[in-house]
């Protein structure tokens, strides 16, 4: 509908749309990753493709500084900057610093968009 532009006109007035909403314009209900045994879902997203979210994940990919890639285990949430809240609910996004076998890693993909955790290792 309305994207970019206020609901109400200058005098106050509320702005009627000209047309209903598009199917892909409709918004989805949020799911934020957590820490947890693996689990995957797929959604139909726009142009006839699919989508992976990642609901729960048990592991991530982790890039150290040489370039080496290691799938380790994630064990605790320890920071998020999005939202301190996210800690305590162990929710994953990208961003998180997540303490896993070898070290703490921050995540650098989305989760909740493209179902895979990738992470930089941090220290």
């Amino acid at each position: 509908m309305l994207r970019n532009r206020s609901r109400r006109r200058l005098t106050g007035g509320k702005r009627k749309s000209k047309r209903k909403s598009r199917k892909h314009e409709l918004k989805r209900e949020s799911i934020l990753c957590k820490v947890g045994n693996t689990h995957r879902k797929k959604i139909d997203v726009r142009g006839n493709q699919e989508k992976t979210r990642a609901r729960a994940v048990e592991k991530a990919n982790v890039a150290d500084r040489e370039g080496k890639t290691q799938v380790e285990k994630i064990e605790d949430v320890v920071e998020n900057e999005a939202n301190s809240h996210f800690v305590r609910r162990s929710a994953l996004t990208k961003g998180t610093v997540v303490e896993t076998e070898n070290g703490k890693a921050k995540i650098t993909s989305r989760p909740g968009q493209e179902g895979i955790v990738n992470a930089v290792r941090v220290e």
